[in-house]
Formats: structure tokens, sequence, C-alpha cells
């Protein structure tokens, strides 16, 4: 019991990480369940995970957070569950020498259709607001029957795909990307392996010609990436360098790629997996991202600048990533001289493997995310082959624009002949997958294609719209002249009843 009489349960004389209170309860397939507990340690800090143990001894981790001492901080999580069987909750901190202390432990069910239902609620509510119209004759006689037609002309959710160079001799992937998306990353196009392959020769042909592409058809470009911690995706001979070389060539590339495409990017992803790999901090010290942090934030103060990582949503049982991880690593960044007035972002690749996709968890690291404030986008969004592709990349898409925090999704998928073959939206001859699908059918649901509502018996017409700028077209069978005019739907839109008043 607390000084303040609050009541808590207590794990001690621990010898073991799994040393905790437990308790089995039963799991139905195909429901998710989300999961929370307040939890302390008895000193220091320490991450504690919520781990469920299946019938088989399988550990499936669940969540993770950074408990200290002193105050009690919140543990989010859930399970996907993939199979009916009982399941044993438990807890897991490293330090066995620690007290594991918990509060308040819930976990909740939700079938698909329940939690599809909450999430068309929060899309209603962070996407979309509500706009009447009253039309009338100049007479203010009501015109019942008048159509409202709304035509989006740019829509404020950025909704994209990855693009590769097959775009600039591919006239049939031209037509594909361009009918469907205005934002997009270049899956390689601009990496460092790609536009410096022998030391000092530096080609920016191909990446060029396709921001050229891209501009011609007023589509933004997150540029992707400076560098990339993963040792095995450094250009050859970078890999060869004394560290005296190494820095010249780092500075050097920082400075070419920055410069070369300032003003013209939206966003860059500066250190490339930084949770998982460390090949820069191992050359220049711990600090190596933070300071290319502040180079590019020097170079070029505009663009959005992330931390990109994977399987900080997807997979919670990669421990190097988890959202309290980034969250570390990310205030870290931010920490450092140089980055003040910075524009950070947080970058989650959102790439998914085979299986159900553990929404509930998702949906956790999203909001543990969103306590930052900054912006979260997922960056290259797929779903692995297999035969519920294509409803699992739906529930992800839908997952993360339903969630408030997050500003911006772009997939890293495409046509068959642009070689897209994980997440394949269109065949060799560009009709439709079933990925293919869906997707589309989103687009039109978020807002792309024309509204067409029509007036009741007092000429009012109540719309749903997303977030976005409209041209908007009334019209009435006994009225020759149709009126136009424009419409800017943002998040703290508050308007009135329109009224427009039609003349014979």
């Amino acid at each position: 019991m607390s000084n303040g009489g609050n009541r808590f349960i207590v794990a001690h004389n621990r010898t073991q990480p799994l040393d905790s209170f437990s308790q089995k309860v039963q799991l139905k397939k195909g429901m998710l369940y989300t999961f929370s507990a307040w939890l302390q340690v008895s000193e220091g800090s320490d991450t504690v995970s919520v781990m469920f143990k299946t019938k088989r001894n399988e550990m499936v981790r669940g969540g993770q957070v950074i408990a200290k001492h002193g105050c009690w901080t919140l543990l989010k999580g859930g399970i996907a569950a993939n199979f009916s069987s009982p399941v044993e909750i438990l807890f897991e901190s490293k330090n066995s020498a620690e007290e594991i202390w918990a509060d308040n432990i819930s976990l909740q069910p939700f079938t698909k259709k329940q939690w599809r239902s909450l999430q068309d609620a929060s899309i209603e509510r962070v996407r979309k607001r509500r706009v009447r119209f009253q039309i009338t004759h100049v007479n203010e006689t009501a015109l019942k029957g008048a159509k409202v037609i709304t035509r989006p002309i740019k829509l404020n959710f950025p909704f994209g795909c990855g693009m590769n160079h097959y775009i600039l001799t591919n006239e049939d992937y031209q037509s594909w990307f361009v009918s469907r998306f205005k934002f997009t990353t270049f899956t390689n196009e601009m990496k460092w392996y790609s536009t410096e392959k022998k030391q000092g020769e530096e080609n920016y042909t191909i990446a060029d010609a396709m921001l050229k592409f891209t501009q011609e058809n007023d589509i933004s470009v997150r540029g992707h990436n400076i560098f990339w911690d993963d040792p095995k995706y450094q250009p050859d001979w970078v890999r060869t360098l004394s560290p005296a070389d190494l820095t010249k060539a780092a500075a050097k590339r920082m400075k070419s790629v920055v410069s070369r495409y300032k003003g013209e990017l939206i966003a860059w992803d500066v250190m490339n997996e930084n949770l998982h790999f460390h090949f820069y901090e191992d050359k220049f010290g711990e600090n190596a991202s933070a300071v290319a942090y502040a180079t590019a934030y020097e170079l070029d103060p505009e663009p959005k600048l992330f931390l990109n990582e994977f399987n900080t949503i997807e997979y919670s049982g990669d421990e190097a990533s988890n959202p309290a991880k980034y969250i570390k690593k990310l205030k870290e960044i931010l920490s450092f001289p140089g980055v003040s007035g910075m524009s950070a972002a947080i970058g989650l690749q959102g790439h998914f493997a085979s299986g159900q996709p553990n929404l509930a968890y998702m949906r956790s690291g999203l909001d543990l995310l969103a306590t930052t404030g900054l912006p979260i986008w997922l960056t290259e969004a797929s779903v692995d082959p297999q035969p519920s592709q294509a409803e699992y990349l739906e529930e992800v898409l839908r997952e993360a624009y339903s969630h408030p925090a997050v500003e911006g999704i772009i997939m890293f998928s495409g046509p068959a002949q642009a070689g897209f073959n994980a997440t394949t939206l269109a065949d060799e001859t560009f009709k439709n997958t079933a990925a293919g699908d869906v997707v589309d059918k989103l687009i039109q649901e978020w807002g792309t294609g024309p509204n067409i509502a029509t007036a009741d018996s007092r000429g009012i017409v109540d719309i749903s719209l997303h977030h976005g700028d409209y041209d908007v077209t009334v019209t009435h069978p006994l009225i020759h002249s149709p009126i136009t005019l424009n419409l800017s739907v943002k998040k703290d839109f508050s308007l009135e009843t329109i009224h427009v008043k039609m003349h014979a």
C-alpha cells in the first residue's frame, strides 16, 4: 500500500527475468485484445514487457515500457489472437534484482467489426468535417432536389506510393502512378550506393530525371535517404575507408545530396534504421546521428527530418526498435546542439510480415509515439504476400489513417512491371491485384472522387468532407446557370450553414 492508501501488486524476491505475478485468460481466435497496466520498479529504471505465454510455452511480447521508481508509467500493448487458447499473462524485467510493481491491469477484447467501427468513428472525427449547404431561390424558396457536387482540388492528408526508375521509361507505369498519387519516395535512387557507386564519381542523372517527372506532375517527394546505418548497405568503397577518409567522404555526401535538392523535397530520412544499426556511431562516436541531423538542418532547414525505422509498430518481438526505445533515441538526437528549431518527424516503415497484423500493438505504439507531439508517417507500408494480403493491407492502412497523430502514409508497393513483387498492386498488364483494388477503394473513400448530394425539402444538404480544398458546383433542374464556389475544409474548420441563392 502506498503512503496515499493506494493498493498495488508487487513481485519481489525475483531471480529470473520472467518472475512476476500472472493470470490465465482464454483468448479467442480472430479477436484483438488491448492491454494496459501502470508500472513501477523498486529502484532506478528498466524496460518491463508484458508477455503472453501460450500452452506450448511460447512467449509473445505484447508491449513494453521503460518503468521507473518513484512514478507510475503506463504500459500499453496488445495481441491479435491467431488461435483460440488459454494464455498466461505475466511481466518480464531483465534486471531480476528489481521488484515489479503494477496497478490497474486491463485486457479488453474486440471483434474485428468492433475495431472497424472504432476506426470509422475516429476517421470521421479527425479526418473529416461536416458541411451544411442551404440552397434557395432568390426569393428564399427552398430548392428541393438541388445537386451539390464537391470535387477535391487538393486533399490535406498525404497518401502516396514508392516509385522507382522504371517510371522514366514505362508510360503505362507513369499513367498508373499519376492517376492515383501525389506523394512519393524514391525507393533506391537517392541512396548513396546509387549516386556514388565509385568514389568521387557522383551521378544524379536518374534521381534528377525522376524528380523532374514528379515536379511536372505535381507530386511531392520525400528524400530517402542521406545515410543508412546498416553496414551492408554502404557503397562498397565506403566500407574500406580509414576513419579520416570516411569523415571526408560522409561530409561530402551530406553536402552534395542535401544542397542539390534544397527546396525541392518535403522530407529527408537522415540516418536510416538508426536503432537497429550503428555503422556511423562505431566510426564517429555516439553522437554521429545527432551531428548528421544538425548538419542536414543547417544545409536545408525546410524539410521534415525523419528518424526512419522498422518493427517499431509492426512486430512486438523486436526489442531494438520498440516505441519506448525509439522515443529514447529521438530525445538523444533532439537534445544535441544545432537541432533547435529543426522540424523533426517520426518515420515508421510499416513492413508487416505474414499473419494477422497486431493492430492492438500497432495502435498502442502510435499512442506512445504521439506523446512526443511530433508528426508520424508510415513511410514504407507493405504486407508480405499471403492469401489474406489484401485484407491485411487494408487493416494496416485504415489503422494508420484513423490515428490522429499519423500525418502521412507512403506505401512501398506498385505494379509488377516495375519490379514490385512483395506488395504488388497491378499485374504485368496493369490489371489491379486484390491489393490494388483495396488501395483504389481507399483512395476513393478517403475523398479523391467527386461527391454528389441532393437537397432535401428544406433545400439543405449535409456532407461530411475530408480535410482539403474543393471546387463546389450547385445545380437544379429549374435553374439554367449553376453556381460555383471554392471551399477549404481544414482540421479546425468551423463554419455555419453555407447559403447558396440561385437565379432562374
